[in-house]
């Protein structure tokens, strides 16, 4: 029998009363369970594989698919449970966070990482911006290390500075002409992708970007993970249609 801390990123039907849950575990990384009955709203597993909960979880089973044999909750984030918006960031989370990793293999930073995204989605911090961060923090954890501190062409550490998928990195306004594939990003774009690349998530205070700025970080990130992960997310592409619903709804209750 093992005992492990984790948080569920995704869960599924599997028979007729039972559920498949993946968590991501601070001891073991990612793990795949079965939860026999757990469909059942009786069931003391029920409120425990929910999709981003966070618990304390016994199994047993050392490879594949375990069995889960009890479950105690720790944290629900109860305001992502019940906001359709704030459940798309964490869902988009959460399968970014599935698809990035192999199972068996623990990191306890990780761990730490995608638990303090979810919270502060919960606590009503920016979702979009806090996504970004996440997106450019796992960016080492898909193998990508593009040059956020000097430019990626001639190594310069001072200028004005723009971003591009091409060179993989930071390009110095001296090497602007040299690579025409520049996003031709306003400066306090680039200084945010770096800033989001490089600070640690707990000296995260009250956040205030622009619309126009989200937007152009949005694309840039996008852009980046498209041309360079060869990931495509259904949950990614629900957030992009997101923005269109959200005017939608506030246009209703406004009338």
């Amino acid at each position: 029998m093992e005992k492990c801390e984790g948080i569920v990123l995704r869960a599924s039907n599997y028979r007729e009363s039972d559920k498949i849950v993946v968590l991501y575990t601070r001891e073991f990384g990612k793990i795949g369970m079965v939860a026999r009955g757990a469909k059942k709203g009786q069931s003391r597993l029920a409120a425990v594989t929910q999709p981003f909960t966070q618990g304390s979880y016994t199994f047993f089973g050392n490879k594949g698919l375990v069995t889960l044999q009890q479950g105690d909750l720790i944290h629900n984030f109860s305001d992502i449970q019940t906001d359709i918006f704030l459940t798309a960031y964490a869902a988009y989370t959460c399968e970014l966070l599935d698809k990035a990793t192999e199972e068996r293999k623990p990191n306890g930073y990780l761990y730490e990482l995608v638990f303090q995204i979810l919270k502060d989605i919960d606590e009503g911090y920016d979702a979009q911006i806090l996504v970004h961060i996440f997106e450019m923090k796992m960016l080492n954890v898909l193998g990508l290390y593009p040059v956020m501190d000097k430019c990626a062409i001639c190594g310069a550490t001072s200028g004005h500075f723009d971003f591009s998928t091409h060179a993989d990195g930071l390009v110095c306004h001296r090497c602007f002409e040299k690579d025409p594939y520049r996003l031709h990003l306003p400066e306090n774009v680039v200084k945010l992708l770096r800033l989001f690349y490089i600070f640690k998530l707990d000296r995260l205070g009250d956040i205030n970007v622009k619309p126009e700025t989200k937007a152009l970080l949005e694309k840039t990130i996008d852009t980046y993970y498209e041309e360079k992960t060869g990931l495509f997310l259904k949950s990614k592409r629900f957030l992009r249609d997101m923005s269109k619903w959200d005017d939608v709804l506030r246009k209703k209750d406004d009338d």
